[in-house]
């Protein structure tokens, strides 16, 4: 019998320390599994590959977290599925929204954590000066607390087919600096047969009112364009404003201007040769520089010459990164977040995606080291974004916008402007109605958050 309960305490012990060794076995391997993160993003095309690639290297920069990035549709459609994950209390960690979404997440109140406290609480060093000016405020409160992180900003630039311009007989590296400059050379490129289309604009309300206004000092909107307050009410129904779209109108009547559809729709008919003239963001480059077959080169946007103080600075588009909140969120898993960032705000990193993309180096000292490199002198026009940008001091007419539920007011505005393309109503009748329903919209944002 003693021999018996020997056998059953070594077994007992055996038991015990094997139980030890397997829980050994689980908390190391619990321990080896890097924290997750889950990062939605807009971007299509090449621009999405390179961001994808990027979070990719992070990964295996390290062996503690793992950012899974995916696309999850168009800006619009990345904005609405994260706003509804968010309220099913399953969102993202971080989510990619454009510049023009700013507004409505900074109302978002809980849902969203701002940057400066995620570097803040997690203890990650962070130094929010390292951005341009032009891009820090614009993702930043009164006080200079940034709100979300900067990546993918862009600017408005004209892209030129040097190409059909040459063979319409016109000189590609002739500056269009003002509408009738474009307006001419895009009527001698359709009759000369160069090109079906001569000018076409992506981004319509982006281009042709947003950025428009930032460059002609004129407001889009009251209140420093919604800067200082959620009372502003929409400017885009002035002399200045109707004389442009009826410009565009009597420009489709001869068939210099082609309407290209909304957002970024009228991107593909320059890469694909279709469009002489194309103003868009200055973040088509990738995708010019896979698809178009043909010798191209940019220009920055033109401006009527007869408006006193015009040209001022562009202003910013593109994207920026914000981090959402979730129930049961642990720290380690916002100081994942936190070291993403730190990783994706290196100079070099800012440095490959303006120069894989053409999106712009928005941090200090960046634009100075490619300058001095020879980078520019080796690629002509690449300076064009950056210098458009920075070429004046920022007025309240042109730091940018900051308007809540402004994709909602852009669909109102495209709507408006294309019943006036075809033939509809007059391009005072399109502003006036596009000013009375977008005050709706804004009047809506303001009870909901007050």
């Amino acid at each position: 019998m003693n021999e018996n309960r020997s056998i059953v305490r070594r077994r007992g012990a055996l038991v015990w320390a094997l139980s030890l060794i397997t829980a050994a076995v689980l908390t190391t391997t619990a321990q080896a599994q890097p924290v997750e993160v889950d990062f939605w993003h807009g971007l299509t095309g090449v621009n999405g590959e390179l961001l994808e690639g990027y979070a990719a290297e992070f990964n295996e920069s390290q062996d503690q977290y793992q950012v899974n990035a995916s696309f999850r549709g168009t800006y619009p459609d990345t904005m609405v599925a994260a706003i509804a994950a968010s309220r099913a209390g399953n969102a993202p960690h971080i989510v990619q929204m454009f510049e023009v979404g700013t507004a409505t997440l900074m109302a978002a109140g809980p849902a969203i954590m701002p940057v400066w406290q995620l570097f803040e609480d997690t203890g990650v060093p962070f130094d929010p000066e390292i951005y341009l000016p032009s891009v820090r405020g614009y993702y930043s409160l009164p006080d200079g607390r940034m709100m979300s992180m900067p990546f993918n900003s862009s600017t408005a630039i004209m892209w030129i087919n040097n190409e059909s311009f040459e063979a319409a007989g016109l000189d590609p590296e002739a500056p269009l600096e003002t509408w009738d400059d474009v307006r001419a050379a895009a009527n001698a490129v359709v009759e000369s047969g160069a090109s079906t289309c001569g000018f076409t604009t992506a981004w319509p309300t982006w281009v042709q009112f947003e950025q428009f206004s930032a460059i002609h000092d004129v407001p889009f909107a009251t209140r420093a364009n919604g800067f200082e307050g959620l009372d502003a009410e929409l400017m885009i129904d002035s002399d200045l404003h109707v004389r442009h779209v009826q410009m565009l109108m009597d420009m489709q009547a001869e068939g210099s201007f082609t309407y290209g559809g909304r957002d970024s729709n009228a991107d593909a008919l320059f890469p694909s040769g279709e469009c002489a003239i194309v103003q868009g963001s200055s973040g088509l480059l990738a995708r010019v520089l896979r698809e178009a077959e043909f010798d191209w080169s940019v220009q920055m946007l033109p401006y009527y010459d007869d408006v006193e103080g015009a040209p001022l600075n562009s202003i910013i588009g593109g994207a920026s990164f914000w981090v959402m909140t979730a129930p049961g969120r642990t720290m380690e898993e916002y100081a994942a977040v936190a070291e993403f960032f730190n990783f994706m705000s290196q100079p070099e990193m800012v440095v490959r995606y303006h120069q894989e993309s053409g999106y712009l180096p928005i941090v200090f000292g960046v634009f100075e080291q490619l300058e001095a490199e020879g980078f520019y002198d080796e690629n002509p026009g690449r300076d064009i974004p950056y210098l458009q940008l920075t070429r004046a001091e920022p007025t309240e007419n042109s730091r940018g916008l900051r308007l809540g539920n402004l994709p909602e007011i852009r669909n109102i505005i495209q709507e408006e402007i294309e019943a006036a393309f075809q033939g509809q109503q007059t391009a005072e009748q399109a502003l006036s109605s596009a000013v009375e329903r977008g005050n709706v919209v804004l009047r809506a944002f303001e009870r909901a958050n007050r």
